[in-house]
């Protein structure tokens, strides 16, 4: 593994995911740019994320048939067009247009360095290369909605995805280069595209791995989505408050990237996961029953913290589920924690709006403690079996 390709494929990361949150802190901005309501100017976030999603099965096998490195190079130029394209916008038609545009390439990026790590780092250090990786994405989430809003009110809003495009254009070309002068494009696999998620599917630990991975998607988005409404409702906390306790969520995950390599050593993959779910069970329950603003941040930082350390063994698994067509193995993956996440949003928010938010509090711990337990217990017999066999 190059570990200057390492660096150039988290810049990349790393823009993927700012562009992803960027607009979650200018919608005010864009409602005055151009007079529209909070709904037409949310069409920024959710076009980013539908196209984000229906393209993740695209670039998958795309990689697997042309070479991972290469694919993500090009789709990160091409985001680049899509958030010159957004800083440029004289319409919210023209806007939409251009995050659809940046969400489609952006989906070609994070999977394809996933099942780019998986070609090229062995299995026992994989998931600390992995978790490398994570810290990259999530700092481009914190810093979306951060630098978005802070650069916003310094400038103005198409400085955001003015500047976003200068380091997608900067970190394609670098990739670019380095692609065209070694031999990094990855392992490429034969066949026709249609077939290779059936080759995926037809693996049994390959459909669990997704499975658990969903589930997953559904319990922890569904409970950290509503956490900053619940605490301006419940605790009456200004939103620019709780969007900033709720940034510690971030934090946490940063924190276990640093970690990783120390947990993973001592703990194993099994014990990883458990230790990833008790801590979203104590986080996500004690939000539930919290009665002062204070005890919601260590417990924002234990869910980022809990959600990374089981996400990450998922991650793991996932690069390994279909070495042979590994590309459109992860990007599977992605797509069922997205969709996941999309069911798990809107049933959490029609409970919401008919009841309460402690409910879905309550049972996303229990879910997710649930899935950890199932998942590493899974984990470690399917160890066992690989080491027997």
């Amino acid at each position: 593994m190059s570990a200057r390709m390492l660096w150039l494929l988290s810049a990349c990361c790393f823009a993927s995911m700012a562009s992803m949150r960027v607009c979650d802190s200018l919608l005010p901005s864009l409602q005055a740019e151009f007079g529209v309501n909070m709904g037409r100017a949310a069409l920024a976030i959710s076009g980013f994320a539908l196209a984000y999603g229906l393209t993740q099965l695209v670039f998958g096998p795309l990689g697997d048939r042309f070479g991972k490195v290469r694919v993500i190079a090009l789709t990160t130029l091409a985001c680049t067009v899509g958030n010159l394209g957004a800083a440029l916008s004289v319409h919210m038609g023209q806007l939409v247009a251009a995050r659809v545009l940046s969400g489609a390439a952006a989906a070609g990026i994070v999977p394809l360095t996933m099942a780019w790590i998986g070609d090229t780092v062995p299995y026992e250090r994989r998931q600390e290369i992995l978790a490398r990786l994570l810290g990259a994405t999530v700092f481009g989430m914190i810093a979306g909605q951060w630098l978005g809003a802070l650069l916003a009110d310094a400038a103005a809003w198409r400085i955001s995805f003015a500047s976003l495009a200068l380091i997608y254009l900067v970190a394609g070309l670098f990739v670019l280069r380095e692609v065209n002068s070694s031999d990094m494009t990855g392992k490429s696999a034969p066949g026709r595209f249609e077939y290779r998620a059936f080759e995926v599917l037809a693996i049994p630990w390959a459909r669990t791995v997704l499975l658990v991975t969903f589930i997953e998607g559904s319990l922890a988005f569904s409970a950290l989505s509503f956490i900053p409404t619940y605490l301006h409702g419940t605790l009456e906390l200004p939103m620019s408050r709780a969007g900033a306790i709720v940034a510690l969520y971030g934090v946490g995950g940063l924190t276990y990237s640093r970690c990783a390599r120390l947990l993973v050593r001592r703990l194993g993959e099994a014990n990883l996961a458990r230790l990833g779910g008790a801590c979203l069970a104590v986080s996500y329950g004690g939000l539930a029953l919290l009665n002062t603003w204070w005890l919601a941040l260590p417990a924002c930082f234990m869910a980022g913290f809990g959600f990374y350390a089981l996400h990450n063994t998922l991650q793991t698994h996932a690069t390994q589920m279909a070495p042979s067509v590994r590309g459109t193995a992860v990007s599977l993956f992605s797509c069922f924690l997205f969709f996941g996440q999309s069911i798990g949003v809107a049933c959490a928010a029609w409970f919401i709006d008919r009841f309460s938010a402690p409910p879905v509090f309550i049972g996303c711990a229990f879910g997710l403690f649930l899935v950890a337990v199932v998942f590493s217990s899974l984990v470690s017999r399917q160890t066992a079996q690989l080491a027997r066999s």
